[in-house]
């Protein structure tokens, strides 16, 4: 009997009505705004009247460095999520929303897979509820408001070479990267050079992300830096006038977005940072709301632990005062034998000494994930071609790390296959041992925050940067900027920043290329090795095999 597809078995779901799993936490149908039957936004008034319900637990599901593999970070926070609702705990999901730059690309679709889905997947993985292309509108109108405000007098005395905000789109397209504007003319405005980057890359994603209510966004989004003047004072977006209008864009944007999964387990699917490039987390009111609604929340973090957990922890919990109780890093046979120095094309052959070899990389996050005081719990991402030899090897070299693994079906299985792990991961939660603590403390100097993720995380032996990069962080800690987090903007396929490096690298070189202030936000981006703020397309994008079918259903996204 051939296996059905991702996408035929969420097109055979039998979904519920929007109002049906708003229910379920006890949010009225007054407080959504629905998108269809299937989806909704949870009322920001609503959301206001939460603030004195106690906290679920909280739990992170992240993974060791993602390979051609595949490691199912998603799928396994979905049916962890499903699992609990099947030992009878209130459970919801916290996970991004997709942007359309590598559904297009490489990467597919972003809502789990198998019978560990959220639905609706096709809607999701494109325009959703327009969030993302409201995000792009917000950012842009800053953008053509500020060479609107140097066309018109330039009354804040922007210095033209010093125009820092850029512009973006969600799509990868490495021919805007670098680009020349205002060409034609004295009508066009004054040329200078600027570019674009993806829109997930947006500080306005991030400030979304990490805003708690629309006030907060509005003054999020007036404390960003567009410019600099000659005398090398900042100009911000209130400066421009542009803070207001960009909240009024952003309104509908910064309200959580309702669905299910297959088993009709609440799911929060709001903001998309990447992060490789960004803190990589789902929005912070998402996350506090199905805290304040649910009795345990299973969220994600973006690509590795090494990136997506640290800017979890770092970032999203140290801005947001969230206290973690459990962590479930995701490993796969498969993406381990790849660590191990196996080829994509050789992955179905039994290689238990690759996969001990691999486990390398799996044992250095669960030891990076230990430094941040929260309980770890593997989960073995189950895949038909694993052997019990092989598995049996994950289970050993985890369990000489001290800590406990799970194997989860939960691919072919649904809820079933996770049952074991969801019972474990609640006994943890509710054991209240967390003992959560940042890697590094606010007063520390930026450049030491730098060094010392590279440093503790990666294993790197150095960071290098030149004068002029040390002498920017000496300035804005000068300007009260130096108790920001910093946010490591690298590959995420390796500990460092070459992405061939697989395995658990150490003494290697961490270069620093260039460094953002995201005055907004709130962090300090490094950026590191060759890593691009607007990717490019492979040689064969996914693009080329998307479709529509004779019955008008898309083909070749996932």
């Amino acid at each position: 009997m051939a296996v059905k597809t991702d996408i035929q078995i969420a097109r055979e779901a039998r979904k519920r009505p929007i109002q049906d799993i708003g229910a379920k936490l006890g949010i009225g149908p007054e407080h959504l705004l629905p998108y269809g039957h299937d989806k909704a936004k949870v009322d920001q008034r609503f959301i206001a009247g939460l603030g004195d319900r106690p906290d679920g637990r909280l739990i992170l599901v992240t993974a060791i460095n993602p390979t051609p593999a595949g490691e199912g970070k998603t799928t396994t926070t979905v049916g962890l999520g499903d699992g609990l609702q099947r030992i009878g705990k209130k459970a919801a999901i916290c996970i991004r929303e997709a942007s359309l730059g590598p559904n297009f690309g490489m990467k597919g679709g972003a809502a789990g897979g198998g019978y560990a889905q959220i639905v609706p997947m096709e809607e999701m993985n494109l325009h959703f509820t327009g969030d993302f292309h409201a995000i792009t509108s917000a950012h842009n109108l800053l953008a053509s408001m500020i060479d609107n405000h140097i066309y018109w007098g330039n009354a804040q005395d922007i210095d033209l070479r010093r125009v820092v905000w850029r512009r973006v789109l969600d799509m990868n397209d490495r021919a805007l990267r670098q680009t020349v504007t205002s060409l034609g003319g004295v009508a066009n405005g004054f040329p200078r050079e600027t570019g674009f980057d993806i829109t997930v890359a947006s500080e306005v994603m991030a400030i979304l992300c990490l805003a708690e209510d629309l006030a907060d966004l509005e003054r999020r989004l007036g404390d960003m830096i567009v410019a600099y003047r000659r005398d090398h004072s900042p100009v911000f977006a209130r400066d421009i006038g542009a803070d207001g209008a960009m909240t009024v864009l952003l309104k509908e944007a910064m309200m959580p977005n309702l669905v299910q999964t297959l088993e009709h387990t609440p799911a929060f699917v709001h903001g998309g940072p990447f992060a490789n490039i960004a803190h990589g987390c789902n929005s912070v009111i998402a996350t506090r709301t199905a805290l304040k609604l649910a009795d345990y929340v299973v969220t994600e973090a973006g690509f590795g632990a090494d990136l997506g957990a640290e800017k979890f922890f770092d970032i999203k919990c140290r801005k947001a005062g969230l206290h973690p109780d459990c962590v479930v890093l995701v490993a796969t046979v498969r993406a381990l034998k790849m660590n191990g120095g196996v080829g994509k094309d050789d992955l179905g052959a039994e290689n238990v000494p690759a996969v001990t070899k691999g486990c390398a990389n799996l044992g250095r996050h669960i030891q990076n994930l230990k430094g941040f005081g929260v309980p770890v719990v593997v989960a073995i991402n189950h895949f038909t071609g694993d052997t019990e030899a092989e598995i049996a090897a994950v289970r050993d070299y985890v369990a000489e790390q001290g800590a406990e693994s799970y194997l989860c079906k939960h691919w072919a299985e649904g809820s079933a296959g996770t049952e074991a792990l969801a019972t474990r991961v609640a006994e943890i939660a509710d054991a209240g041992q967390s003992q959560f603590a940042p890697l590094y403390p606010d007063e520390m100097p930026l450049w030491q925050k730098i060094e010392c993720v590279a440093e503790r995380i990666y294993h790197a032996h150095e960071v290098t940067g030149d004068t002029r990069i040390r002498e920017q962080l000496h300035q804005w800690e000068a300007q009260g900027y130096g108790h920001l987090p910093v946010c490591m903007a690298k590959t995420q396929y390796s500990f460092s920043t070459d992405p061939n490096l697989r395995g658990a690298p150490e003494g290697h070189v961490v270069p620093v290329r260039e460094v953002r202030l995201s005055a907004g936000a709130g962090f300090i981006v490094a950026i590191c090795g060759e890593i691009m703020t607007m990717p490019g397309l492979p040689s064969h994008p996914a693009a080329e095999k998307i479709r529509l079918n004779a019955d008008g259903e898309i083909e070749g996204l996932f």
